[in-house]
């Protein structure tokens, strides 16, 4: 359910109050276990009691998560109102794949972002970013050492929130993990929800740490925490920012049994329509 506050009596303006919060889900993957079970990403999400939440490294029809539609499971545990997947490709991310398009219903194997809301949706748009053509080292989960991982397409996913006070836009996004496309990525994003209804929230795996993201953007980051990985987080990839000013009230990280990243949620007061 929106937490809704009207501030009365004066001439304050109603605040919406809401749980926001993105999580990037490893396909469902529990580390621990090296196993992949609907009950267990239902269980996750369901913890986090959001009103919006924006899902990375979603999988619909993959052989490896057990054909699930997993943007499906995370809407069931919210109870959404709107929701969608946009896939950024269709084939295997680790293998063969190719580009697909955005806003498109797949019907064959997929793997892309999601956007879940208790809060009616619309306006839907989506855009897209090409992969990096270089390998880049990373830590990956259940490997020693660094790993050559190639690049994949990014796509960031936004829509319009009513609310009885008013519309503000929210996004999810999945950046690049290759320095300076990230950042490029970034900039672009920030470029386009401005031709949407203010305030802007963007939420998502943004693979910038600490406070890169809001000096970039230049907007207000309403997290500062460690993410990154969730058994002893190092780092924060993951983030939530705001256009205008936004109160936030109670920031959690959510160290769950699913995903080498933790969840992350936040309490906030917005003001539609700024």
């Amino acid at each position: 359910m929106v937490r809704t506050t009207r501030y009365a009596p004066g001439n304050l303006p109603d605040v919406v109050s809401l749980r926001v919060g993105t999580y990037n889900i490893l396909n469902g993957l529990a580390v621990a276990s090296g196993q992949v079970r609907d009950r267990d990403l239902h269980a996750a999400i369901t913890a986090l009691d959001t009103d919006i939440v924006a899902l990375q490294e979603v999988d619909y029809g993959q052989l490896r998560s057990g054909r699930a539609d997993q943007a499906a499971i995370a809407a069931d545990a919210v109870g959404a109102r709107s929701w969608r997947f946009a896939p950024s490709l269709i084939g295997d991310p680790s293998g063969r794949w190719e580009a697909v398009d955005l806003l498109s219903s797949p019907d064959e194997p997929s793997y892309g972002i999601a956007l879940v809301s208790r809060i009616p949706l619309h306006s839907w748009q989506a855009r897209a970013f090409p992969a990096a053509s270089v390998p880049v080292p990373l830590k990956v989960a259940g490997r020693r050492g660094l790993t050559p991982v190639n690049d994949h397409p990014r796509t960031v996913l936004a829509a319009v929130a009513d609310t009885p006070e008013g519309s503000f836009t929210v996004a999810a996004a999945h950046l690049s993990f290759v320095p300076g496309w990230n950042v490029r990525q970034l900039r672009a994003i920030t470029r386009w929800l401005a031709t949407m209804p203010a305030p802007h929230v963007l939420l998502g795996d943004l693979n910038l740490p600490g406070n890169v993201p809001a000096r970039v953007t230049r907007w207000f980051q309403l997290a500062r925490t460690r993410t990154y990985p969730s058994w002893r987080p190092r780092v924060q990839w993951d983030h939530a920012l705001a256009s205008a000013a936004v109160t936030a009230h109670a920031t959690t990280t959510h160290r769950l049994a699913v995903s080498d990243h933790a969840a992350l949620t936040v309490d906030i007061d917005l003001e539609p329509g700024t």
